[in-house]
């Protein structure tokens, strides 16, 4: 667990765009053993949850939060020493932010989750045009694919992105998720089958530890 202090401390130097304080304090709960999880879970998407509701409420800058995701992005760099599980499940995963949508760190971290729980996940990326991601499918042969929205203003390309592929592969399992759903409805998502909507790393863990 990340102490209130820690986080506090952090949130400051993020928010200040102090890209060093940031790297020096996420470099020391690494050295100091901390679950590559709780990290994901009580640092970086707890921080880009509060910035994200700063910029809703125009207390930040569009500015301000471009620097605090760069910086974020940049520190998940540091983790990829020790995001791969031992444990291998040969199971494939695609994950995607849906075309229009170039907020791509939650995707990023969706798919370090998938490869700490022993998946091999194939990340494409922001703004990913729908007919490539439907040929990618088709050449990988995912068991899973999943989608990112933090705009909510994107929705109806996350609708295209999710019909194109049940259209393709109506066998394919997919999830959702993102900020953009912190603010916005999600029952348009009900109607099709086989799409389910993860609200929080929390809950995609959850459902991972039952595979």
């Amino acid at each position: 667990m990340i102490a209130q202090e820690v986080y506090d401390q952090y949130f400051n130097a993020l928010l200040k765009g102090d890209r060093v304080r940031c790297t020096q304090m996420v470099q020391t709960l690494l050295d100091q053993g901390i679950d590559i999880q709780v990290l994901y879970r009580q640092l970086f998407e707890k921080s880009l949850y509060q910035i994200g509701e700063m910029w809703e409420q125009n207390l930040i800058s569009v500015a301000r939060e471009h620097l605090v995701t760069a910086i974020t992005e940049n520190l998940l760099n540091l983790v990829y020493p020790f995001l791969f599980s031992q444990r291998k499940l040969e199971r494939k995963v695609i994950i995607s932010c849906a075309a229009n949508e170039h907020h791509q760190i939650g995707g990023k971290m969706v798919a370090d989750i998938f490869e700490m729980n022993g998946w091999d996940s194939y990340f494409l990326g922001a703004n990913t045009p729908t007919d490539q991601m439907i040929s990618f499918i088709g050449e990988i042969k995912p068991d899973l694919v999943g989608l990112s929205l933090s705009i909510y203003f994107n929705v109806p390309s996350l609708q295209q992105g999710i019909e194109a592929i049940t259209r393709e592969y109506p066998e394919l399992d997919i999830i959702v998720g993102g900020q953009a759903f912190r603010w916005g409805e999600i029952s348009f998502l009900k109607k099709y089958s086989q799409v389910q909507y993860m609200k929080s790393i929390e809950d995609l863990e959850n459902q991972l530890k039952k595979e």
